[in-house]
């Protein structure tokens, strides 16, 4: 009974937490403050160009173009969580944040991540279906469908979120409360408990893991259909098309759901947070950068349309 006490005094002691990821390095504070400030600029500025060239141009009022648009705004914001933060702790060493904003940057990672997961799932049915069953494409992939896929995604990754963060802050802290690692994340603060985590590990890794790879089931069965419908088809050129449609968004998948996965779905996730800082950095901060770049920016209609506004300029 006094050991429960006085955890739980302790717990409720605990005004904030000391972010130390990177901090062995003090040489490297002002060059990573200014590399991420700048990936965290193309973050925002290249899916703000993807939202706007959406929007204006009725040629791409279609599914696929609806849900890049949605992934372009869940992007924006899943980066902003972040990155901001971590490069004024490093910019200015500032490297105390409150409980109350740890929480809240936990819960907001998790839901943006874990819908980013469910997005990247719907977004492989839709171009599954495209090329799977292009006759059928039009009434199958509705706009009523889009949305509802859309809120299902984001409704996923509140429950999922609401899990993980709820179970993580309701351990006791009672010191160090030094966190390795540069954001407020589930394996990294889970770590610095007093509390006996073996639950809550066990909560983790059921929650993430049968998110990410049931997403991840349904991206690579929907590619492999894919890849063999391709491989079938009679026209080189057919082959091409529908090979160049999708061979870079399965590299930003695969990056996505490789990194996710070493970090969250498996064993013992939270035994080695020294190593999460580098693998984290591709996740939150490089692959919002790059799938403007990737899923947009080397598409044909888009590349037509951005010609057609600069020679109307």
């Amino acid at each position: 009974e006094y050991d429960l006490k006085g955890n739980m005094e302790n717990h409720t002691e605990v005004t904030g937490f000391i972010l130390a990821g990177f901090k062995s390095h003090p040489g490297l504070q002002p060059l990573l403050s200014v590399l991420f400030s700048i990936m965290y600029i193309v973050t925002v500025v290249g899916n703000a160009c993807v939202i706007l060239i959406v929007r204006m141009d009725s040629k791409l009022h279609t599914p696929m173009y609806f849900f890049l648009e949605n992934l372009s705004i869940l992007d924006i914001c899943y980066s902003s969580v972040i990155t901001p933060k971590a490069a004024l702790t490093f910019l200015l060493g500032r490297r105390i944040i409150s409980y109350n904003g740890c929480a809240s940057q936990m819960f907001f990672f998790s839901l943006l991540g874990t819908t980013e997961a469910f997005f990247l799932a719907v977004m492989a049915y839709d171009r599954f279906t495209a090329i799977c069953s292009p006759l059928l494409y039009q009434t199958v992939m509705t706009r009523r469908l889009c949305v509802l896929m859309v809120l299902g995604s984001y409704l996923s990754g509140c429950i999922s979120c609401t899990i993980q963060t709820g179970f993580t802050f309701s351990l006791s802290f009672c010191g160090p409360k030094e966190i390795n690692h540069f954001f407020c994340d589930v394996p990294a603060v889970m770590h610095v408990s007093c509390s006996d985590t073996l639950v809550n590990e066990i909560v983790m890794l059921a929650v993430c893991g049968s998110v990410i790879v049931g997403t991840a089931l349904v991206v690579f069965i929907s590619y492999g259909y894919i890849i063999i419908t391709i491989v079938l088809m009679p026209s080189a050129e057919s082959r091409r098309k529908a090979f160049s449609t999708c061979s870079s968004h399965m590299v930003a998948v695969s990056l996505f759901f490789g990194t996710v996965f070493f970090m969250y779905a498996q064993p013992g996730a939270t035994a080695s947070p020294d190593k999460s800082d580098t693998i984290s950095i591709i996740y939150t901060i490089v692959i919002p950068m790059l799938n403007p770049f990737i899923d947009i920016l080397r598409n044909k209609e888009v590349k037509g349309y951005v010609k057609t506004q600069l020679k109307r300029k």
